[in-house]
């Protein structure tokens, strides 16, 4: 089975909760972004990145330097999954923005990007994470929306398992 690790930017804790809650179901490690080197890049198959959302959609602040790593990383080849963390009440109009930047500073890294999601079920105005009609990973409300976030959890592991083996 190829090597998993979950890769997360949390400034408030919910998205770090999310990303061990990921890693336990996939059997795998979660990592602080700031504790990410290009030794645990290259010794995984498959990374799956989470982040949350800030001000008008900006990425997570821990992101920032992991991002230049990731963009001075070999990706060609990696399997990527991503997932967001974002408030689709009160910022409806940039909901889970953090995942559109992180993805749109690696899309072209030569990865494998797994993990779209349907947009229905989701209360939103616009988003930079929504790409051709879909989410690009895992777009997650746990303040407002908690009482989904483990049936979206469980479904969405469950569809991109197969591609992680």
């Amino acid at each position: 089975m190829n090597t998993t690790i979950v890769i997360y930017g949390s400034s408030t804790g919910t998205c770090e909760a999310i990303a061990e809650k990921i890693a336990s179901k996939l059997g795998c490690e979660a990592l602080n972004v700031q504790d990410l080197t290009a030794d645990i890049v290259a010794a995984n198959q498959n990374l799956i990145l989470g982040t949350s959302t800030w001000g008008a959609g900006e990425l997570q602040d821990d992101w920032y330097d992991g991002l230049k790593m990731l963009q001075g990383a070999d990706l060609s080849g990696k399997t990527i999954a991503l997932f967001g963390c974002g408030d689709c009440s009160s910022y409806s109009d940039t909901f889970v923005g953090g995942m559109g930047e992180l993805y749109n500073a690696i899309k072209n890294c030569g990865a494998k990007f797994i993990g779209a999601v349907e947009t229905d079920g989701y209360t939103f105005d616009d988003s930079e994470a929504v790409i051709d009609g879909k989410f690009i990973g895992l777009p997650l409300d746990d303040i407002n929306e908690d009482d989904k976030t483990d049936t979206r959890i469980e479904a969405w592991i469950a569809a991109i398992s197969p591609e992680l083996a």
